[in-house]
């Protein structure tokens, strides 16, 4: 039987919906749509890109805890109310996937709070599994 364990973020959305912020089964790591609210003082910058930065750290502390990192990830979504934000956030995404080169889709569509700008969901692989 494989692994299957759900990690929380500490999110207060974790609960109020009922969702994780990652779940691992077996070797696969599936990290929910994460936005740039810093869980720990639910508050969110205005800027897009220090919200994306925001979702990367979250994203990373999330894999960390599967056992993997952003070298795992196998395909990256990104959500944004307005694709225009998508482009100022390339240089900060091309950091933590340019060498991985994961399969990627960017959407236009809204998001649940209009303070978010931007959401992004990994799936990852973790190693020796």
């Amino acid at each position: 039987m494989t692994e299957r364990r759900a990690i929380l973020g500490g999110s207060t959305f974790e609960e109020q919906i009922g969702y994780a912020r990652a779940v691992v089964d077996g070797d696969r790591v599936h990290v929910s749509g994460t936005t740039g609210f810093d869980y720990t003082t639910m508050t969110i910058s205005e800027n897009v890109v220090e919200q994306a930065e925001q979702c990367l750290r979250t994203i990373e502390a999330a894999l960390a805890e599967a056992g993997c990192g952003f070298a795992d990830v196998v395909r990256v979504r990104y959500l944004l109310p307005d694709r225009a934000d998508f482009e100022p956030c390339w240089p900060i995404l091309r950091r933590r996937f340019g060498d991985v080169r994961p399969a990627a889709t960017m959407m236009e569509c809204g998001l649940a709070d209009p303070r978010m700008k931007i959401e992004i969901e990994v799936d990852a692989r973790r190693p020796g599994v």
